[in-house]
């Protein structure tokens, strides 16, 4: 019995090293120089230890603007990504003529570079001198004004960047529920219908149920793919999305470290370790949520 827990340690012992290097230290060491106060990224010096990083941080207008932001942008795009890609799915799985085809067209947009999407995006709804893009032509159908959704006010800039969002992480969400889908027995469903039990029961009854631990996957990463976004706003507003007032928490951090105002590493950690204990309590929060609603 030991000779067996000796070679699954073993086994083990490769990814453990990897996790140990690249995740538990760096992450021991940004916890570190959260605290250091003062830190001079050249002279490797400091001049104290203290929480000053967090007050500076928590009190900085940039950064609340950016919390703002990526709530927002968690708060609309998971539910509504995960309840469209649900619908599409079952959709598919519905069909049987070019049925591979239609998974082909929907996946198209996961492997296409994420800045040659927004610049897509931008054509659509960027207003310029000489058109005010596709979207404002269709809002001109219903007799409504021009909106700059790129350079004009914020809700229009948040909307973009959640409707971006979503056609994103789409592909990849119907490519996971169409193969959960795939997955449920028959039996259940021909049972169901031997029993004459409608399909919007059949479908909240057997088909949720059967797939909840996918959908609580995909509500998981959702969650954490939403709150390191980042290139989405880049994409769309550019770099200086401070002045956009567009930035998320990751674009925060990174401009902390290497934008106009970079240079400030204590800075960058102490935001860090903000971002990853809200990451961690939501998560904390839907695993306690999912032991009764998920069934396995």
């Amino acid at each position: 019995m030991e000779q067996k827990s000796f070679k699954a340690w073993l086994y083990l012992l490769p990814a453990i090293l990897f996790l140990g290097v690249f995740m538990v230290y760096p992450l021991i060491d940004v916890f570190i120089y959260s605290f250091e106060e003062g830190y001079n990224s050249a002279s490797q010096t400091y001049f104290g230890i203290g929480t000053y990083n967090y007050s500076y941080v928590l009190h900085d207008p940039y950064f609340l603007q950016a919390v703002k932001n990526t709530f927002i942008l968690v708060i609309f795009t998971v539910p509504i990504s995960t309840g469209i890609a649900l619908l599409i799915s079952v959709g598919l799985s519905s069909i049987q003529a070019l049925k591979n085809l239609y998974q082909t067209i929907y996946f198209l947009p996961y492997v296409t570079n994420t800045l040659a999407v927004g610049l897509v995006f931008m054509i659509l709804f960027k207003k310029t001198p000489y058109t005010d893009g596709l979207a404002n032509l269709i809002i001109g159908l219903f007799g409504g004004s021009a909106i700059d959704f790129i350079d004009g006010p914020y809700w229009a800039k948040m909307f973009v960047l959640c409707f971006y969002t979503v056609w994103v992480v789409l592909p990849f969400k119907i490519l996971i529920l169409t193969s959960a889908l795939a997955s449920v027995n028959d039996i259940y469903y021909n049972a169901a219908k031997v029993d004459g039990t409608s399909k919007l029961r059949i479908f909240t009854k057997i088909t949720l149920p059967m797939i909840s631990p996918t959908l609580f996957y995909l509500i998981i990463t959702g969650f954490i793919g939403a709150f390191k976004a980042y290139s989405d706003a880049v994409a769309l507003f550019g770099t200086n999305l401070n002045t956009a007032e567009m930035n998320t928490i990751v674009g925060y951090i990174y401009d902390m470290l290497y934008g106009n105002s970079g240079g400030y590493p204590s800075y960058a950690s102490a935001a860090a370790i903000i971002l990853f204990t809200i990451v961690l309590t939501i998560t904390c929060i839907n695993l306690l949520v999912s032991k009764k609603h998920v069934h396995y």
